[in-house]
């Protein structure tokens, strides 16, 4: 008797991702919800370039409508790219702002955020288990940072001890405070990476890798906090 051939059982379909497109216009939406000037900076971006680019051809194009056409081009297509650059470093800063106050934000930070020459760890180094209050280090060319995230009130202490044990075994590597919390001078959340960058380089990239190897390797114990919570991923509180 002949076997029956049995149909191989159909693969699931992947679900499709969403275009471009739709992708910027979810983020624009996202943005829109808590950067109230959000529309009116992309107008501007748009609009000035391409008034530029209009006025550029009417002053040395000598008629020539091709050339016209070209500078007006250029101008409308560089209005584009700033208006994309602009809505992706507002949307950046609206999505740190819902996780802002919240345990785990500057990990969050670290974990997402930082350019190549820095090395951060989404889990602190030292939490106060009553307040949620913590410290996470950051290792680059500017040395070792650490970043509180509470109030300074808090924080101080904590910052102080983090540093007494880095320069225990690191005794000549710079140590930087940083502090992120409810105080007036406090570092928004989406500046924690420019504020990184700005610090004076005093290391090479071979000391930063050792620098960070040698803290990596004392450990930072078992910490009563979860890991830092997504920015992308974090869902717009009710009532706003």
């Amino acid at each position: 008797m002949a076997r029956s051939k049995e149909k191989a059982p159909k693969a699931p379909k992947k679900p499709k991702e969403d275009g471009r497109i739709k992708q910027m216009w979810q983020v624009f939406q996202m943005t829109r919800r808590y950067d109230k000037n959000i529309v009116l900076l992309l107008v501007l971006s748009i609009l000035v370039p391409v008034a530029i680019g209009l006025v550029l051809a009417l002053l040395l194009s000598d008629g020539n409508g091709f050339v016209i056409a070209m500078w007006i081009v250029a101008g409308v297509l560089a209005g584009v790219l700033i208006a994309l650059i602009v809505l992706g470093r507002r949307a950046e800063a609206a999505a740190y702002g819902q996780i802002a106050g919240q345990p785990g934000a500057v990990g969050a930070v670290l974990r997402s955020s930082l350019k190549r020459s820095w090395r951060g760890s989404e889990m602190p180094v030292a939490v106060n288990g009553k307040t949620q209050d913590a410290v996470y280090r950051a290792v680059g060319r500017g040395g070792v940072v650490l970043i509180s995230e509470g109030p300074k009130s808090r924080t101080t202490r904590m910052l102080e001890d983090e540093r007494r044990k880095v320069l225990r075994v690191l005794p000549n590597v710079p140590v930087t405070f940083l502090s992120v919390g409810p105080d007036d001078d406090a570092v928004p959340l989406h500046k924690i990476p420019a504020k990184l960058n700005r610090i004076k380089p005093n290391l090479t990239k071979p000391e930063v890798l050792a620098v960070s190897n040698r803290l990596t390797s004392l450990g930072s114990g078992n910490l009563p906090i979860p890991k830092g919570v997504d920015p992308m991923k974090a869902r717009p509180q009710r009532g706003r």
